[in-house]
């Protein structure tokens, strides 16, 4: 009885032991199962080596980009008013002629727009009375698209948004953590107030190249452009990777205004000369707010952000 317990158990325990190693092999199984990268793992990894390698290369220019930034975002208004001085004759004769405006008002119209468009820059790139500096440059470009006529020209809109999202973002850049209280409203906190400029600053920055995608002959290069650019412009107004995205719009806009809007090529009197310098410095001044971009981040209303508390 014995030796028929002990040769049961014998043959048990054979069983048993059997049970357990299938049952470890099923388990090691799942484990490598478990432990196989997922497709999104691997992207995951690689954005992130990607932002580590952007973070690397801009670390020596970090703390000059706030500067950097807002000086490209009114470098436009400075060069217009630079224009206006140089062409004095011309613009009042543009202004009078084809724009049908009296004399004197239009004398008092490009004295009003030299001096705000220089002060409120000036004004921006010390970080003196932002808030008012904005609404200055702001007033500017919606009082100039009714003085020259440009309000219903598609892509000098969609140029505009742009640069006003920049300005947008110039004001989130200077605020800091205050209370803010218009008469009848409710007390709002200067980060709230932060987090929604940002946000509106991020969606007006890309209209830019809406105008870009309907502007110029098709290529092959083109589309890839245009499909890289709008790929990145999506993640930027959602908040994605806002950081990287923003830093690939700054490299497009830039090789592009190089090798489209380089004026310099061109002769004194050539009719375009003026329309490609214009266009370079705007598309310089929506550098600078994607710039401010890069530095600040995306803000709370960002998947970005989400990402963080959850």
């Amino acid at each position: 009885m014995a030796q028929i317990r002990g040769t049961a158990g014998y043959h048990l325990g054979n069983s048993q032991s059997s049970f357990g190693s299938s049952s470890n092999m099923g388990g090691m199984g799942r484990s490598d199962a478990t432990n196989d990268p997922s497709p999104l793992d691997t992207i995951r990894r690689q954005t992130s080596k990607i932002e580590d390698w952007l973070d690397t290369i801009s670390d020596p220019i970090k703390p000059y980009l706030p500067a950097i930034g807002r000086f490209l975002i009114v470098v436009t208004f400075l060069e217009d008013a630079l224009r206006i001085i140089t062409q004095w004759g011309d613009q009042l004769v543009y202004l009078h002629d084809y724009r049908h405006i009296p004399s004197g008002i239009t004398h008092i119209f490009l004295i009003t727009n030299v001096i705000a468009m220089t002060a409120c820059s000036l004004l921006i790139i010390i970080r003196k009375h932002s808030e008012y500096a904005v609404m200055g440059l702001i007033g500017v470009v919606v009082t100039q698209a009714l003085g020259y006529g440009l309000i219903f020209d598609l892509n000098f809109f969609l140029r505009n948004l742009s640069v006003m999202g920049g300005l947008l973002m110039v004001l989130s850049d200077s605020w800091v953590r205050k209370k803010f209280a218009p008469a009848g409203l409710p007390q709002i906190d200067e980060k709230d107030r932060k987090m929604y400029f940002q946000l509106a600053g991020r969606v007006l920055l890309i209209f830019l190249f809406i105008g870009f995608v309907f502007a110029g002959d098709w290529s092959i290069a083109r589309v890839i452009v245009i499909i890289v650019g709008a790929v990145a412009c999506v993640m930027v107004a959602v908040g994605f990777k806002a950081k990287w995205s923003a830093i690939i719009l700054v490299m497009i806009l830039s090789i592009f205004n190089i090798l489209v809007n380089n004026f310099w090529t061109l002769h004194p009197h050539h009719p375009h000369k003026d329309f490609a310098k214009y266009d370079f410095f705007q598309i310089l001044s929506i550098v600078g707010g994607l710039m401010l971009l890069i530095n600040m981040g995306p803000g709370q209303v960002s998947f970005d952000e989400k990402k963080k508390v959850y």
